[in-house]
């Protein structure tokens, strides 16, 4: 009795192991899609932090609900506000009459986190107050889903 189970054990490796070296091999993975270049990503997270100043100056919180991290952390003079509370601000009535960023300057902080340090000149007002005429920024972006979302911003006035 126990050699018929012992061979019937056996007998079932072997077979299974035959049947398992018959199968196709399966289809190897899709080649992961390479990395974005760092210079890549500058020109891109340049580009966005432009795009949300004219987004601001257009009035056009469409671009900021879909450009912030869901966990996003403003940082003004007011304090420090979530995405939901930085898009209820940014309904604020502004005119935005002109602005310039110079002295962009992004440092990759790892492969998924970069800040974007610049500085700001405007001719602008929200709620009838003058906002500061130059300010010095810095925006922390991370790459989320293959795209570069920005993270956090804040601004100091110029002296």
């Amino acid at each position: 009795m126990k050699v018929r189970l012992i061979l019937a054990i056996v007998l079932t490796f072997v077979f299974t192991s035959i049947a398992r070296s018959q199968e196709p091999a399966a289809s190897p993975s899709p080649a992961p899609k390479p990395a974005m270049s760092r210079a890549q990503s500058q020109r891109i997270i340049i580009a966005t932090e432009k795009k949300l100043w004219e987004a601001w100056k257009n009035k056009n919180l469409k671009l900021f609900r879909s450009t912030l991290s869901a966990d996003s952390v403003m940082i003004g003079d007011t304090g420090v506000a979530n995405k939901e509370e930085a898009l209820k601000a940014l309904e604020a009535p502004c005119e935005v009459k002109s602005y310039e960023l110079s002295d962009l300057k992004v440092t990759f902080l790892n492969s998924s986190a970069a800040l974007l340090t610049y500085k700001s000149t405007q001719d602008a007002s929200c709620g009838g107050q003058p906002v500061p005429p130059t300010v010095w920024a810095s925006s922390a972006y991370v790459m989320r889903g293959g795209k570069w979302l920005a993270a956090s911003h804040q601004e100091t006035p110029a002296k």
